[in-house]
């Protein structure tokens, strides 16, 4: 007899991975369906999205997706309201989505491009937690985890607009964890995906040999141990 526990060790629980339609997000949307999970598939491009949820699909998982943008008014209340009206609990939250904006001087930010990464790497992430810390909490073992980069702690020059977004982000997930560690089994897991082949990452580093970099799913099975195995207190880690 096949032991479907290690073969799904996932299987019954429910995550929501942001940033789902490309990239390290959708990698992780595709490990988790893959090891049982029901993933609800958030981004704001819909074809994109339809294609992550047709390959989960086809590999026999299952998935919804939800179509917004994350930065608009109201839209993660109005996701958080559809989801607990269908969902009792929600077991895994991975937040994948980021904003690049371009590598500039601090003192020659442009300012709507700041904004967006503000809005993007932080307001977005605050109202989700916001939004399902209720679902989170009543869930068994209840995860977070966010992903962050290595510029949130070292800062390099140009560097500025998107760091102080990663910087602050890392700052509301540890403060949330510290919040959480004694009165809920919540956990909450501070990511760094290291050099990674995303388009992101081409848009940042144009001369680079992606050829040499590891791809998303490296980064999404790990995600996926993680989500599955568990772990104790605020978890930080560098995907080498």
């Amino acid at each position: 007899m096949t032991d479907t526990t290690n073969a799904k060790p996932l299987a019954g629980q429910t995550a929501l991975v942001t940033g789902a339609s490309r990239g390290i997000g959708a990698a992780t949307a595709k490990a988790l369906a893959a090891a049982g999970a029901h993933v609800i598939l958030v981004a704001r491009k819909v074809k994109a999205l339809e294609e992550v949820e047709d390959a989960i699909h086809a590999a026999g998982g299952t998935s919804t997706i939800a179509p917004l943008d994350l930065t608009e008014p109201d839209a993660v209340s109005r996701l958080a309201s559809a989801i607990a009206g269908r969902w009792d609990t929600l077991d895994i939250m991975v937040l994948a989505a980021g904003y690049l904006p371009e590598l500039t001087p601090a003192s020659q930010m442009e300012p709507k491009q700041f904004n967006q990464a503000l809005l993007t790497n932080l307001v977005a992430n605050q109202a989700l937690i916001a939004g399902f810390d209720p679902l989170l909490r009543r869930a068994k073992a209840g995860k977070i985890i966010g992903l962050t980069s290595s510029v949130a702690a070292n800062p390099r020059p140009y560097w500025g607009a998107y760091s102080s977004t990663k910087a602050a982000f890392e700052n509301l997930l540890e403060t949330y964890a510290a919040e959480v560690e004694r009165l809920s089994p919540l956990r909450v897991a501070i990511i760094d995906p290291g050099a990674t082949r995303t388009e992101m990452r081409a848009r940042a580093y144009p001369g680079e040999d992606a050829s040499k970099l590891k791809g998303p799913e490296v980064v999404a099975e790990r995600l996926t141990a993680l989500a599955a195995d568990g772990f104790e207190g605020l978890h930080r880690e560098r995907i080498g």
